[in-house]
């Protein structure tokens, strides 16, 4: 048996202790959702910010604000975030003007809160699942080490019945238990980079959010004078 193949990364798996392949077993499903997780949210994010694009120019372009609300609302399975905000806010305003013996102050309030509601419940869509991928960045590598404790351990608790310890007898025991800490950085690197990534992404979107609901109160705001 040669020392190439004995020390193959296959091979080394299915040598490794049951504990630590274990450990292999959880950081590898970690590691597949995590990339499922990414690509997901990788054209979620994408796709908010072309619809969120389209619709500062189709709200800025100076249309009617009744035909941008019945398009909303038509098609508000197709709309992004940023156009469910706008047609929460106007349909509360709507709503709220027609009612008599109201201060305009607590029309253009009451359309804030119907906006702030919707902006919550969007950034929680958004915001979904980098919980996951931060505690995969940030717990994986534990994990991984814990493995590699553990499968060294195993390692030097069989050389105590060997007479004479060698290179050649600890480095497969030492190897396999190193390839635990390996996928767990193999997992936790993406999901960091991921992370961090959509998390910036996320918090300008949500700064365009909050901008769009301060201008557009304004604009109700001169509606009502």
């Amino acid at each position: 048996m040669n020392v190439t193949q004995d020390l193959s990364i296959f091979h080394l798996i299915l040598d490794a202790s049951a504990v630590v392949q274990a450990v292999m077993a959880l950081l590898a499903i970690v590691s597949l959702m995590s990339w499922y997780y990414i690509f997901m949210k990788w054209i979620a994010v994408r796709k908010e910010r072309i619809k969120t694009e389209q619709f500062e120019r189709d709200f800025w372009s100076g249309g009617d604000l009744n035909n941008l609300f019945n398009s909303a609302v038509n098609d508000r399975h197709h709309a992004g975030s940023m156009e469910r905000i706008f047609e929460a806010g106007f349909r509360e305003f709507t709503k709220l003007r027609g009612q008599k013996n109201l201060d305009p102050k607590d029309v253009i309030d009451g359309a804030r809160r119907a906006m702030r509601a919707t902006y919550q419940r969007e950034m929680d869509a958004l915001e979904s699942h980098l919980a996951f991928l931060a505690s995969t960045g940030s717990v994986s590598p534990y994990v991984g080490l814990f493995g590699t404790v553990w499968g060294i351990m195993h390692a030097f608790r069989g050389l105590s019945n060997v007479g004479q310890a060698t290179l050649a007898s600890v480095a497969p025991g030492i190897a396999e238990a190193l390839v635990a800490t390996a996928i767990g950085l193999f997992a936790a690197i993406p999901a960091v980079l991921a992370y961090n990534r959509f998390s910036h992404d996320i918090d300008r979107l949500a700064t365009r959010f909050e901008s769009f609901m301060e201008e557009f109160s304004n604009i109700l705001q001169r509606q009502m004078r």
